[in-house]
């Protein structure tokens, strides 16, 4: 329905929230697909930053209603200036294990 009257920006918010992995793949797969055939320009809200890194140009991150840092999505996520991003990445899950760290406990 949003895309009945071809607009030129498409207002996606967190459009793969609590979605297993499967479906938010094919979710990314249908919106980077709409966006080639429609020429479509999207504005992607989203918390979770490994997806923004699948489908971002460009980015800019929020804290408190406020942006705190912009730029290509590569280099922000690669080279982050601001704290807040900074967070933000290491809160990404990865399947890496780091064994020099211990595993936190809860209550302990």
């Amino acid at each position: 329905m949003a895309l009945i009257n071809r607009p030129r920006l498409l207002i996606a918010d967190e459009p793969t929230t609590a979605l297993d992995v499967t479906v938010q793949a094919q979710i990314l797969a249908l919106l980077s697909e709409l966006k080639r055939e429609y020429g479509l320009t999207m504005l992607f809200i989203s918390r979770d930053l490994a997806v923004v890194g699948q489908v971002a140009e460009r980015v800019a991150v929020m804290r408190h209603g406020e942006v705190v840092e912009t730029g290509e999505c590569s280099r922000v996520l690669a080279a982050p200036k601001h704290a807040y991003t900074r967070t933000l990445l290491a809160a990404v899950p990865t399947l890496r294990t780091d064994r020099e760290r211990p595993l936190a406990v809860a209550g302990g």
